[in-house]
């Protein structure tokens, strides 16, 4: 299997670094400084850009200045998500983004892992597994998720997590690592408050 099949497959792998597959990620680095260089107002040459990087991409995906990515065509939004300031996804596997997923600034996705083993490590020794954000997920400001992690429709994740295991759905979850606090409930309701 080649370096490329196994990037694009929706299950974890191990693989040995090769400077090959840094070609893989040449028009992801170009697309990204294009991205992050153009004007903040140029909405238009902002989403063409995005079209072209994201593997799956529509207009109702909103991403902030700046953002970056390794590869981009790993990375698939199925509907609306607001991505804001200073965003990192590491896609060495898919990333899936739910609808109505908000991604706070500071956030790092990242699929991507060496061997705990120093000489593996050096070696170049890599890992990755895939990254699912369900519908309705808000992740708080600069907080991780790692690798094969799945976080559950309509949870959130308190800022600065670091979110090392799966979340379920429905529940309020933060910390270093991520545990779930409490359920999501009703009495979470602002609009009463309006």
């Amino acid at each position: 299997m080649s370096f490329l099949e196994k990037l694009t497959k929706p299950e974890a792998y191990i693989a040995q670094f090769e400077p090959s597959n840094l070609e893989l990620q040449k028009p992801a680095k170009q697309l990204c400084w294009e991205f992050n260089q153009a004007q903040p107002n140029d909405v238009d040459k902002k989403s063409a850009i995005l079209a072209k990087l994201f593997g799956t991409y529509n207009d109702t995906v909103f991403v902030e200045q700046t953002f970056r990515c390794d590869y981009g065509f790993n990375i698939h939004f199925h509907g609306m998500a607001l991505i804001n300031y200073n965003c990192v996804m590491l896609d060495t596997s898919p990333i899936n983004i739910g609808a109505g997923v908000f991604i706070a600034p500071g956030v790092c996705l990242s699929c991507a892992g060496h061997s705990i083993d120093p000489q593996e490590r050096i070696k170049g020794i890599i890992t990755s597994a895939p990254i699912t954000i369900q519908n309705g997920v808000w992740i708080g400001a600069n907080s991780t998720v790692c690798a094969g992690v799945t976080i559950g429709k309509g949870s959130i994740i308190g800022a600065g997590s670091v979110v090392t295991k799966d979340i379920p759905a429905g529940v309020v979850a933060l910390g270093s690592p991520c545990k779930v606090l409490r359920k999501v409930t009703e009495q979470d309701r602002i609009e009463k408050c309006i």
